[in-house]
């Protein structure tokens, strides 16, 4: 079967479909290119927000318009929360939950045997809701010979690999519905994410980026810890890089960055740590387990201990009770940490959520207000971190090129990612092929939301 494979949402969203792309090659079937080449499509959609929930389903019709006569499998958060919903939208042949999410191999395949039947015996193809079945009336589908595609980031394909270590959370954050729509954590064995990376590294991906729901609560369900996860996938794998992705900073203690003096390099400086606020107040009535006073000591203690680390965060402007004052102790932490990046969302209330039922919500228009504030800073921290690594040299995992000319030649300009999570750019001839390849770069000023630079060459 061809099979096309659209996501939207988290790392952890495309992880999934990443592997389940490898799992469907291995098991004979092709990757399409788009939508309109597939026999069948598989959506993992999203629900964080009520925004996310409404691209879910604005996708899921989109993919129904690029090819009317195929079948969609839609599984992920959204899915999981509003089954029945989802199973109403155009082409929906399956509906799958969070749950059942590890069987849509399986799934798949008996979705395809079963529509086989269906066409032998003119009978409505079955759509299921977390075990139970409902009937829909997309009946008039021929099937074809099959193969099957996925669609990765475009700055994923064959560099970087997100790979799921955990599902699943504990944290009860007021804002969050996630940990519904995911359920307890769950963890995978040491033993299986060593043979996935190592799969993935010689497919040929540098870098695999381990990613999950609750990344630190990773082992709490099999006795271990991120720290012998880690310890055990510099020992047992040789990938280039390896990244961590989101890890709540109130899991964290000062040792944990020992790793990184431990690991010759290879586990990249850069932590991603989700402040959501500035205002001890304000992560009270979210429900975080931390404070501004740890935050901050947690992260000198990590410069400390990790050269040219970067940091990244997420923050949530408007959120219900947050004052003026408030919001101000935001921007200052902001400032005072120096983040290189901030992921920035306007408070948007979720039904199901603690939050949501607060009654001194903060007006929309305030709300978006801060969060083109918070926007802002953004672009003048993210250019501050960036200048002051003009002149250093260094290693640069290159992805993607674009072509141009100059002075009458082809050349192409590279992008990539430093260790510490830089996008770099860089022109080079067109017949020298930096594609995947992990080189030194010495870099030269700020473009933008980028940095320029040069190959270093022996």
């Amino acid at each position: 079967m061809r099979i096309y494979l659209e996501t939207l949402g988290c790392r952890l969203n495309y992880a999934e479909m990443a592997a389940l792309g490898r799992q469907l090659v291995g098991a004979g079937h092709d990757l399409a290119a788009s939508a309109a080449e597939a026999d069948l499509c598989v959506l993992n959609s999203c629900t964080v927000t009520a925004e996310a929930a409404r691209q879910s389903r604005q996708l899921a019709r989109r993919l129904a318009r690029a090819n009317p006569a195929g079948r969609l499998i839609v599984t992920g958060c959204y899915a999981t929360l509003e089954g029945e919903a989802v199973a109403q939208l155009p082409n929906v042949a399956l509906v799958v939950g969070n749950e059942r999410k590890e069987e849509l191999l399986a799934l798949v395949e008996e979705l395809d045997a079963n529509c086989r039947l269906q066409i032998a015996n003119r009978t409505p193809v079955l759509s299921v809701v977390e075990g139970t079945q409902i009937a829909v009336s997309n009946t008039q589908h021929a099937t074809r010979n099959t193969q099957y595609a996925i669609r990765n980031p475009p700055s994923a394909i064959r560099t970087r690999a997100f790979v799921k270590v955990q599902d699943g959370c504990r944290n009860r954050c007021t804002f969050c519905i996630v940990t519904v729509a995911r359920g307890d954590e769950r963890s995978r064995p040491v033993a299986e994410i060593v043979a996935e990376v190592n799969a993935l590294y010689a497919e040929g991906y540098q870098e695999a980026v381990l990613t999950g729901v609750h990344l630190g609560g990773y082992g709490s369900d099999l006795g271990t810890t991120p720290a012998e996860l880690v310890v055990a996938l510099l020992a047992e794998t040789t990938i280039q890089r390896l990244r961590l992705s989101s890890l709540e900073p109130f899991d964290l203690t000062p040792d944990f960055f020992d790793l990184w003096a431990a690991s010759a390099g290879r586990l990249m400086p850069h932590l991603h740590l989700p402040a959501q606020a500035g205002s001890d107040a304000v992560l009270r009535r979210m429900g975080r387990r931390n404070r501004v006073a740890d935050f901050e000591a947690l992260v000198v203690a990590a410069r400390s201990a990790i050269p040219g680390l970067t940091i990244t965060t997420d923050l949530i402007a408007g959120f219900p009770g947050e004052t003026e004052e408030d919001f101000g102790q935001t921007v200052a932490f902001a400032r005072r940490i120096g983040f290189a990046h901030l992921h920035v969302f306007p408070y948007s209330p979720r039904e199901g959520t603690a939050a949501a039922r607060f009654t001194d919500q903060v007006p929309e228009v305030e709300r978006k207000r801060r969060a083109h504030v918070l926007s802002d800073l953004d672009v003048e921290l993210g250019t501050t971190v960036r200048a002051a690594f003009i002149g250093q040299t260094r290693p640069v995992l290159w992805e993607n090129p674009e072509q141009t000319r100059f002075l009458g030649e082809t050349w192409f300009v590279w992008a990539g990612l430093t260790d510490n999570y830089l996008r770099v750019l860089t022109a080079a001839p067109a017949d020298m092929d930096l594609h995947n390849r992990i080189t030194p770069a010495r870099l030269l000023r700020v473009e933008g939301n980028a940095l320029w630079g040069e190959v270093v060459t022996r």
